[in-house]
């Protein structure tokens, strides 16, 4: 397949059955002599000006940050520049970038080319006029090009509010009303989908507060890579309204951190044809990254609807969209009081011109560099390499990836799963585990410290993001740095049984 990112599938049992054995040990973490007198001696003396802006910042932000990535310990770090595989602090430190905006920028951050198609943009008509721009077309073209399942597409602001017109949609074209969800998975925060997230089986019992319990009426969560229960959930919903959409990542919850098999996809594609429901691929993180086509293009599997996001803006804010067949799409047709049966979908900055015009050039320039093999290729390098640096240093950490988004477990503090229980069990488990949950939690973030103060910068010290940016001499440096830290973890007496 042209401008696949994807060398190789792993399997999901051997996997889970490393990450099993992880949870089940005590937590290997840097030591505390290394940790105190290293890595908080590297924030206290040349971080300070971070330091600075962060405390008044608690003052005016909730946080302190505006961003859940931005959250890190002992505090977050102000960053002023960003320029292809590097970022420069407010101190003017230097570091490897692996976190890639959360995955936005394969081009590498601040990709040359669009900058400053988007700079000669605002010159002529300003970041957003509100009224049609040809950039929306444009934009819609391209994805269609490599996506021919979108056949329709429409920009909104964020991965979240495309979660949302997809659900309406799903309702409006099935009659049915109940969503299910793969348990772990994240699909925004809107009421309804803050369900069941990262942990399966956690259900609301975690992170979804200030929601009334009415709200999840209407979603179901089934296990990952579990077929199985799938058909038995669509099978009981036809009792109870039918199911309108099943909604899944399709690398696996939370990007492919719990992965699944490879044919899981085609699985649940059938699935949803025999019971009547519409199939949602969130290709937030997947879309355009996995390959040229998403994360569909290299399962071939043609979902009904498409929830887009990151890099369909080219790194440019604004970056939310959900696209499909026509029959579908179509019923988000805008139109001031049309009076038709449709899906309300809103939002003032949405296809904003700066954004269609970034995802647009993004994606050219995806295909003309050949980025999601190359960005793969890296991440294939990178997981190699993690995985020899785990067994020279004799470390339970779990490396794999698919393609060019990595992962690197080392307490196993997202791979618990409650989704074989009763939700009575579900509640009882969680409260008797969650202090070791956030203890290995906690252990996560002290190595994404360790990661930062040796220059390299992570999503939470357990994914990264590969990009055209990074060439072999790039992930050799990155895996020095990697062994530097590795060098000084240690077995500790913490979730010990």
């Amino acid at each position: 397949m042209k401008n696949c990112g994807i060398s190789r599938w792993d399997s999901p049992d051997e996997i889970n059955a490393r990450l099993k054995k992880l949870t089940d040990c005590p937590i290997w973490e840097v030591s505390d002599d290394y940790y105190e007198n290293v890595i908080l001696k590297y924030y206290d003396d040349k971080c300070r000006k971070s330091k600075a802006i962060y405390e008044e910042a608690k003052d005016y932000i909730p946080g302190g940050v505006q961003h859940n990535l931005a959250f890190n310990k002992p505090f977050p770090v102000c960053f002023t520049k960003a320029n292809g595989y590097t970022l420069e602090d407010k101190d003017g430190n230097t570091y490897l970038d692996f976190l890639q905006a959360g995955g936005p920028t394969i081009l590498g951050s601040n990709h040359e080319h669009i900058r400053e198609k988007v700079i000669d943009l605002l010159q002529d008509c300003g970041p957003v006029t509100g009224l049609l721009h040809e950039t929306e077309l444009m934009l819609a073209k391209e994805i269609n090009k490599h996506m021919p399942g979108v056949e329709m597409f429409r920009m909104l602001g964020s991965g979240s509010e495309a979660v949302m017109a997809s659900l309406r949609i799903a309702r409006i074209a099935t009659g049915h009303k109940r969503i299910i969800k793969e348990g772990g998975d994240y699909h925004g925060w809107s009421d309804q989908m803050v369900y069941g997230t990262k942990v399966p089986g956690s259900r609301g019992f975690l992170e979804s507060h200030g929601i009334p319990r009415a709200m999840y009426r209407y979603t179901d969560e089934v296990r990952p890579n579990d077929l199985d229960m799938l058909e038995n959930m669509l099978r009981l919903n036809k009792f109870k309204g039918g199911t309108a959409a099943v909604i899944i990542e399709p690398c696996g919850p939370e990007s492919g951190t719990r992965p699944v098999s490879f044919d899981y996809n085609k699985g649940v594609r059938y699935l949803c044809d025999k019971y009547g429901a519409l199939l949602i691929f969130d290709e937030v993180v997947t879309g355009f990254r996995t390959s040229i086509g998403g994360a569909q293009g290299y399962f071939g599997v043609t979902p009904d609807l498409t929830v887009f996001g990151k890099i369909v803006a080219g790194g440019y804010p604004g970056a939310g969209g959900v696209g499909g067949r026509k029959e579908y799409a179509g019923l988000m047709a805008a139109g001031v009081a049309s009076g038709k049966h449709r899906a309300y979908v809103g939002g003032t900055l949405a296809a904003a011109p700066i954004s269609c015009l970034a995802g647009t050039i993004a994606i050219q320039e995806i295909d003309r560099t050949n980025a999601c093999e190359v960005a793969g290729r890296a991440g294939d390098r990178l997981t190699d390499g993690l995985k020899s640096l785990i067994d020279k240093y004799g470390l339970p950490f779990v490396a794999y990836n698919q393609g060019s988004i990595c992962h690197l477990e080392c307490t196993g503090a997202m791979s618990y799963d409650y989704s074989s229980f009763s939700l009575a069990k579900s509640a009882i488990n969680i409260l008797k585990n969650k202090d070791m949950m956030y203890t290995r939690k906690d252990s996560m973030e002290r190595m994404g410290a360790a990661y930062m103060a040796n220059g390299l910068v992570t999503l939470a010290g357990s994914r990264l993001y590969t990009s055209l940016a990074d060439t072999d001499e790039v992930i050799d440096e990155a895996l020095n740095r990697f062994e530097e830290v590795f060098r000084h973890v240690v077995e500790t007496d913490k979730c010990a049984k």
